[in-house]
């Protein structure tokens, strides 16, 4: 089977080998940026126990707030669908952008004007520096796909992670109805 590289816009599906990993278990990583240097992406299936309005008290919102990953987890990101009404968005793909004016975005979700099908906040982002996501992509702790998904961020996290595990097909599938908790079974 062909490999997909890693590019902008691709998604990082954790590799079974790595349920131990307490970070990036099941884990589909969005890469909003792949250079020589770096690559930075953010954990798109991973809802934290906090929203909107518990960071930041002057916006009038209850989305979700979703672990980024392990680098900054002091800052909050956002990916969006709306580069008309935020300037300074940053393409990724598939009609997903990065950032905007903060400013613009207070007094959108402060009018009802977005939904959670438009946006989703990430607190720390996925970040490798210039040799190590090949380094574990190597190691087969993730593999590379495309995101195929009409809209990645309406998509049910619950299952993302199952259901790019199954278009993978083969062994993947086995491992795509793993419990959470081993020591369940």
């Amino acid at each position: 089977m062909l490999k997909i590289p890693p590019k902008k816009g691709r998604l990082l599906v954790a590799e079974p080998s790595i349920l131990n990993d307490t970070s990036f278990n099941k884990a589909i990583v969005l890469l909003t940026e792949h250079t020589a240097n770096n690559s930075v992406g953010f954990i798109l299936n991973k809802p934290l126990a906090y929203n909107l309005n518990d960071l930041l008290p002057n916006i009038k919102c209850s989305f979700k707030i979703y672990q980024g990953g392990p680098v900054e987890q002091d800052n909050l990101y956002f990916l969006h669908r709306v580069p008309q009404l935020l300037s300074k968005s940053i393409a990724v793909s598939n009609g997903v952008y990065w950032g905007g004016d903060f400013n613009q975005l207070t007094e959108l979700l402060n009018n009802s004007v977005l939904d959670t099908s438009e946006i989703r906040f990430f607190l720390g982002y996925s970040g490798w520096d210039k040799e190590q996501l090949g380094a574990e992509l190597k190691e087969k702790s993730w593999f590379v796909t495309e995101n195929d998904f009409e809209n990645i961020l309406s998509n049910d996290e619950k299952n993302l992670w199952k259901e790019k595990l199954l278009q993978k097909g083969g062994a993947y599938k086995i491992w795509a109805n793993a419990p959470d908790d081993f020591n369940l079974n």
